[in-house]
């Protein structure tokens, strides 16, 4: 969108009009997109999609995945954004069902263990020298 110079009122008049013509050509754009019924089916049936090799789906996760479509907007929206209005805590469902896919076994168990490496104590080595010179052993 290109900058509009504004000089005099006549000019902000005409930006003014310009803009409500915009705004009712995109009101009208999205009134025809959205008019039928099957598009609400369309994007219930975009959780499940038709390919059987897809991995996009809701039942097409793993075990962690799907916890974390749960989980994870909840736990968001009980913590930090508690005090906020329904429209915040919508988006950060939305968002988060989309995080969800990247949670997937092998990142949690990867994760898993970087944590438990930190907490566990390091083994002292013990150096092998092979049989001590002073062994009774021939």
């Amino acid at each position: 969108m290109a900058d509009v110079t504004i000089n005099n009122v006549d000019d902000l008049k005409a930006e003014i009009a310009r803009l409500r013509l915009l705004k009712d050509e995109q009101g009208k754009a999205l009134g025809k997109r959205f008019s039928s019924p099957m598009t609400a089916l369309a994007t219930l049936y975009s959780v499940f999609p038709k390919s059987e090799g897809s991995k996009e789906g809701f039942l097409h996760q793993d075990i962690f995945g799907i916890i974390s479509r749960v989980l994870l907007p909840f736990t968001l929206n009980k913590t930090i954004f508690r005090n906020s209005n329904f429209i915040v805590k919508a988006l950060v469902g939305l968002v988060s069902q989309k995080a969800s896919h990247l949670v997937t076994e092998d990142k949690v168990v990867g994760v898993w263990d970087k944590v438990k490496s930190l907490f566990s104590k390091k083994k002292e080595r013990q150096v092998d020298y092979g049989i001590p010179p002073d062994s009774e052993t021939y």
